[in-house]
């Protein structure tokens, strides 16, 4: 994943569309709505975001900080400086620590999310860390690395890469299962990977055909089903079992994040050109469109909180391709 989007648009359409999209209504049978916008500002491009849900903070990567954003009120409580390209953050709330993805600095930001400053860095052998993520079952770090295509694991404990595993492709999103495997998108072979952890290699390949640029990826633990979210407008359901394809949805096109809502059996996610898909899943191996939200151009990566079903988005009124990000901030998408 970039911190900027993959198409771009002339600046004139990015404000016109982004001045409309506050007034185009949503279908009447659409159980999401836009709620609140939280102004927040300030120069360069944005990647993920990351929300303490216990906290009601979000944590989102911007370029050279990472800003922390009081979810419920919008507020500013602080600039994590510092980064180098910073993609994503990986939050530990119980050992009060945050662990930051550094593209250009080939390493990993620590920082005190109670006094939110920087405490240390991890160097990696892998190169352009994008998404980092936090696996439960062995308490190790795993950064997809997009330039050597492998991914590194880390001991935060220790403060030390313990090993790379090589993948046959870029990877994209990653979600671990708790068990001791992970599943990553391939964004270059359109692939979705299977990891054994425990003895570092790779299990699986499985296509995603007719999927093209896969990036988000989220995981049904309770029916062992992936979802992948891809750039030409389809979202892919997975058997996490055996790799074989469930189901494909039309959604809205070049999305870079996609979350399953587990209580309210939705699969939600965000187009570059300012629509949320939400997708119901009728059962297991059944999903159907219920529509696409209006939102804003460029909102295309998002995080839930799983306490109020909201969703967290954040895009900018102008983010092409070379010029400077305007109107930056994050949009708020509940429940109706």
């Amino acid at each position: 994943m970039n911190n900027t989007t993959h198409r771009w648009m002339p600046r004139a359409l990015w404000l016109a569309l982004a001045l409309a999209a506050p007034s185009m209504a949503a279908a009447p049978d659409m159980p999401y709505a836009v709620t609140q916008h939280y102004a927040l500002g300030g120069p360069g491009g944005w990647d993920y975001l990351s929300l303490d849900a216990a906290a009601h903070r979000l944590f989102i990567a911007r370029d050279d900080r990472v800003m922390v954003v009081d979810a419920s009120s919008g507020k500013l409580q602080g600039e994590i400086a510092g980064m180098q390209h910073a993609h994503g953050v990986a939050l530990l709330p119980a050992a009060h620590q945050a662990f930051v993805s550094n593209g250009h600095g080939d390493n990993v930001t620590v920082v005190d999310t109670d006094a939110l400053k920087v405490t240390g860095h991890i160097a990696i052998s892998g190169k352009d860390p994008d998404a980092i993520v936090f696996d439960d079952a062995s308490g190790h770090l795993l950064t997809m690395n997009g330039h050597s295509s492998n991914i590194s694991v880390i001991d935060p404990k220790a403060g030390k890469e313990l090993a790379t595993i090589a993948v046959p492709g870029r990877p994209e999103f990653a979600v671990s299962d708790g068990t001791g495997q992970l599943f990553l998108n391939l964004e270059d072979k359109s692939q979705l990977v299977r990891v054994d952890l425990a003895n570092k290699k790779v299990l699986n390949v499985w296509s995603l055909a007719p999927c093209d640029g896969p990036t988000g990826l989220a995981l049904d633990k309770a029916n062992h089903r992936l979802f992948s979210v891809c750039a030409n407008g389809w979202l892919i359901v997975t058997d996490a079992g055996d790799g074989h394809q469930v189901a494909k949805v039309a959604i809205s096109k070049d999305p870079d994040a996609v979350v399953f809502d587990a209580q309210r059996k939705v699969v939600l996610s965000p187009g570059e050109e300012g629509q949320l898909s939400v997708v119901a899943q009728d059962d297991a191996d059944h999903y159907h469109l219920v529509g696409n939200l209006p939102t804003q151009p460029s909102a295309r990566t998002l995080a839930l909180d799983p306490q109020t079903h909201a969703v967290y988005l954040a895009a900018a009124k102008a983010a092409a391709k070379g010029k400077p990000v305007e109107g930056f901030g994050v949009l708020v998408v509940s429940p109706r």
